[in-house]
């Protein structure tokens, strides 16, 4: 299709995306035991860590559309956050100091909830009810559930380290087995 008829969208997107003031979003990819991550940040942080089942498409249209059309594979302006990802795997980092950009992540509640389970410490579990408690809404440990569901950072927002009331590790976004395996990593599981 020649130039001048590429769809309106299209050419606005591209000048939206080349703007000054539009933020940018770099993104990278870190091979990990857990599967190659999708790993995007803005000036404010680490915006999104992605399995690979997310698919790199999917991953970068949601942040096209949530963050900003201005996306970059730029892996040297994610090297710290791939530097400590790697670390992490290889036992070597127990918490991470990339800041986190929460744009993607709910408002409310289910942000609260999301910034207690940062908080938990490395080889260290918490609850679904205790998470909810400490997000000030002691009863709402199945909604809790559901905003770890969402979290846009995982690993780096430690969702895996809240597992249910009754015992085993309960379920995961990114599949039960990689639960298990940070859980094992951090020494959390025996």
């Amino acid at each position: 299709m020649p130039r001048d008829e590429r769809p309106r969208s299209t050419i606005e997107a591209v000048t939206a995306s080349l703007a000054p003031g539009v933020m940018r979003v770099a993104f990278a990819t870190v091979d990990s035991p857990v599967g190659l991550l999708i790993v995007a940040a803005t000036p404010r942080g680490l915006v999104r860590v992605a399995f690979p089942e997310e698919g790199t498409d999917h991953v970068l249209q949601e942040l096209a559309e949530a963050v900003s059309p201005r996306i970059l594979e730029d892996p040297k302006a994610l090297d710290r956050a791939r530097r400590e990802m790697d670390e992490y795997f290889e036992g070597h980092r127990r918490r991470f100091t990339t800041r986190v950009d929460w744009t993607l992540a709910p408002r409310g509640f289910s942000r609260r909830v999301l910034e207690e389970t940062a908080r938990i410490p490395y080889g260290s579990v918490s609850t679904y009810g205790d998470v909810a408690k400490r997000a000030r809404s002691p009863r709402a440990a199945r909604a809790a559930g559901n905003a770890l569901h969402d979290n846009p950072v995982p690993i780096v927002v430690p969702c895996h380290r809240v597992v249910p009331v009754g015992g085993g590790i309960g379920q995961y976004g990114g599949n039960e087995w990689r639960k298990e395996f940070l859980l094992r990593l951090e020494g959390a599981l025996g």
